[in-house]
């Protein structure tokens, strides 16, 4: 019986390919390249499953075709908003994705990111790389506390209860939090935090605002100009989430008028084009989208991958299936 064939879409660690390499006939993008839209129709119709990553678009359109053959799209990451879900389930194609595994890591990188932009870590790396330190002084530089105040969360799911562990027990951070569904206080209150009515109570309250909710056509643009109107202007906003979630023209804006006092960032409306203003501004942290970026963790959420598509070859049902 002919092994079932699939395409990964990017290189993922060896220990994870050589893997999908035994169990399958297995197609890697060698030039590890992201593949364009007519790329990735070609490789629904050619293969019985279908590797992407959070670089790969694949909207309604790619699933009119009538010679569709792909089965399974095994997502390698949580996200999944770079999917049309509802498209694909439409043509019989089941999705999973990775959740779960990289939770630990996306938190340590936004506790990462709220250090660096409150204490103006990568300011200051800049300046002392460029030679220009003139020296000790007392008003150099000076940045943000950050034990003792106020983290408020938008999502309170895995990552961010792992985010209120680190900044409440870690800082001593009073942890606030939106999230859709009540929380019980008792499950809460293990995180040090307590959970306010919305979202506009959060960013009003806050010292700096994490945010850990889903990307997609839902929460498109959350954090818009009006809510960010509502922080302190003192505060910060940091985004592990997914870029789509913050209205980047409201966001610059708001750092240029000084609304609020600068942002960290590790994801964007349109990865992989960052806006000219938020590399240039100095109150800014700017990242490549590391949050999972530990070889300990892309492995893990590589064989979660490997695990659905090998259920669902054998039959049965994936863990992860999300459509």
């Amino acid at each position: 019986m002919s092994k079932p064939r699939i395409l990964v879409t990017r290189r993922w660690p060896a220990a994870v390919e050589s893997i999908l390499a035994e169990r399958f006939d297995a197609t890697f993008n060698l030039d590890d390249r992201a593949m364009d839209e007519a790329a990735l129709g070609e490789a629904l119709a050619s293969h019985d499953a279908v590797l992407p990553t959070v670089s790969d678009r694949l909207p309604s359109a790619l699933f009119d075709r009538s010679d569709i053959r792909t089965r399974i799209l095994g997502n390698f990451g949580v996200g999944y908003n770079h999917i049309d879900v509802r498209a694909a389930s439409a043509r019989g194609i089941v999705v999973t994705n990775t959740p779960g595994v990289l939770t630990e890591c996306t938190a340590d990188l936004a506790v990462t990111l709220l250090l660096s932009v409150a204490r103006r870590a990568g300011e200051g790396e800049r300046q002392l790389r460029a030679g220009e330190w003139k020296g000790w002084c007392p008003t150099h530089m000076i940045g943000t506390k950050v034990t003792g105040k106020t983290l408020g969360i938008v999502g309170f799911g895995r990552i961010g209860k792992a985010m209120a562990k680190r900044c409440h027990f870690g800082f001593d951070m009073d942890v606030v939090f939106y999230n859709r569904s009540r929380i019980d206080p008792s499950e809460a209150a293990r995180y040090g935090a307590r959970q306010l009515d919305t979202i506009e109570d959060v960013m009003a309250t806050a010292d700096f605002v994490s945010l850990h909710c889903p990307g997609g056509e839902e929460n498109r643009n959350l954090i818009n100009a009006e809510r960010l109107a509502l922080m302190k202007p003192s505060a910060f906003l940091i985004n592990t989430a997914r870029g789509d979630v913050v209205d980047e023209t409201a966001l610059i804006s708001a750092l240029r008028s000084e609304t609020i006092r600068g942002a960290g960032l590790d994801v964007y409306a349109g990865e992989p084009n960052v806006p000219a203003a938020l590399r240039q501004m100095e109150n800014v942290a700017i990242l490549p989208h590391l949050g999972s970026a530990t070889e300990e963790t892309r492995t893990a959420m590589g064989m979660r991958v490997v695990e659905n598509i090998t259920a669902y070859f054998e039959g049965r049902e994936p863990q992860d299936r999300v459509g």
